[in-house]
């Protein structure tokens, strides 16, 4: 993506898709790697559209895991999680490579929507400190498999996050914190495994960190002035929408 003339239409609609995908993510603490993939990949290889946003989505990720003495005790709590997410991602790209295909989505997509559904109809569950050790690791690297072959990182992971009976604050961390596992895990991946993370799309990533936090900045001054009530039927409503737009992309 050089800076010419030409460009300038592309670099503007790009950055475009990162303001409102960071916006989504500020809002409800997910949505940037799912709104960025589906919209950049109507112009571009999906393998570039995830090296383009890793750089964006780590730091976003990271703003949103803070304050960081919160942060590291939801990372002790959530150790076995952390390196599911790792080695599911890591290992998903060994195997598939960059993300291309449309069966990962596809299912993706439907699982979104299932659990979405799920949510509005208000069947949350909590699970014992011993079931969620447990189950950790497992969702970890079902996660990072998915994320391996879709670039985006939500299912099972957000679900087994809300399981744990964190508040809204909390839940926000516990995302960013799992979300930055994942990212960095895809980084690593896609720059070592596959090449992807050149120069050219490495630096179109760092110059779509303000953009992004822009959004984020928007979205987060929205969510602090939503009610309790009203942010979980937008969040689980945004859920299905997404999942909605991956199973037609699909």
């Amino acid at each position: 993506m050089a800076v010419d003339a030409a460009a300038l239409p592309t670099w503007a609609l790009t950055a475009g898709v990162f303001v409102l995908a960071g916006a989504v993510k500020g809002l409800l603490g997910l949505g940037l790697p799912t709104v960025s993939m589906a919209l950049l990949a109507l112009w571009m290889p999906q393998a570039e559209a995830a090296a383009l946003l890793v750089l964006p989505s780590l730091v976003t990720n990271l703003w949103q895991a803070g304050p960081w003495r919160e942060a590291l005790a939801l990372l002790r709590r959530t150790a076995g999680l952390q390196i599911g997410l790792a080695a599911g991602t890591l290992g998903g790209l060994a195997v598939w490579g960059p993300p291309a295909g449309r069966i990962g989505g596809l299912l993706l997509g439907l699982a979104l929507i299932a659990y979405a559904g799920w949510g509005l109809a208000g069947r949350a569950r909590t699970l014992t400190p011993r079931q969620a050790r447990r189950a950790g690791p497992i969702v970890g690297m079902l996660t990072g498999l998915l994320t391996a072959l879709t670039g985006v990182f939500v299912m099972p992971v957000v679900p087994y996050l809300q399981s744990l009976g964190l508040d809204q604050p909390a839940l926000m961390r516990a995302l960013g914190l799992s979300f930055s596992t994942c990212t960095l895990a895809l980084g690593i991946g896609l720059g070592g495994s596959s090449g992807m993370v050149g120069a050219d799309v490495g630096w179109a990533s760092v110059a779509m960190l303000a953009p992004a936090w822009l959004g984020m900045a928007l979205g987060q001054r929205l969510q602090a002035r939503m009610p309790v009530p009203l942010f979980r039927r937008c969040f689980f409503a945004a859920l299905a929408v997404l999942g909605g737009w991956m199973v037609l992309r699909a």
